[in-house]
């Protein structure tokens, strides 16, 4: 599957080019090892069964990502995680964001969206629609909490 929202590709794993995917782990390892200097697995195996929302610069390299996959034993119900972007300050983050709940919709069939925050950045989902449902716990080491948005229209 492959498909497009403004100006972000959403993919299947299989419908990736090497290059796209290429690029999304560097942004990942970037951001997440040498920015946030956070050990972790990161290729778990959740990423063949997710779709990629991703945004490149014209040089090819991915400045805004993450992954969205099936919550396990929550029809309709969508997980979004590895949520980055390179380029701060510019709204980038909540065009990612809307995208990806835009393809959660269209091309999952998905009514609600589910993620792990990391707790410092709680404001910048609340501003998308995302609510807390969790306490906080630890996860790699750094305060995460649980939070939902509900996709449907009336909201």
């Amino acid at each position: 599957m492959r498909g497009k929202i403004g100006d972000f590709q959403i993919c299947s794993f299989d419908a990736l080019t090497t290059h796209e995917l290429y690029e999304m782990m560097r942004a990942r390892a970037d951001v997440f090892v040498g920015e946030e200097k956070i050990l972790y697995p990161d290729a778990d195996g959740v990423d063949y069964d997710s779709i990629h929302v991703f945004r490149t610069d014209s040089d090819g390299r991915v400045i805004a990502y993450l992954r969205m996959f099936q919550k396990a034993d929550e029809p309709g119900t969508i997980q979004m995680g590895r949520v980055l972007t390179r380029e701060h300050g510019q709204g980038l983050g909540h065009k990612l964001l809307e995208a990806a709940m835009q393809g959660a919709a269209q091309f999952m069939g998905a009514r609600e969206v589910y993620l792990e925050s990391q707790k410092h950045a709680e404001g910048f989902y609340v501003k998308s629609g995302f609510v807390v449902v969790s306490g906080e716990f630890l996860e790699a080491g750094i305060p995460h909490i649980q939070m939902r948005r509900s996709l449907d229209r009336r909201d």
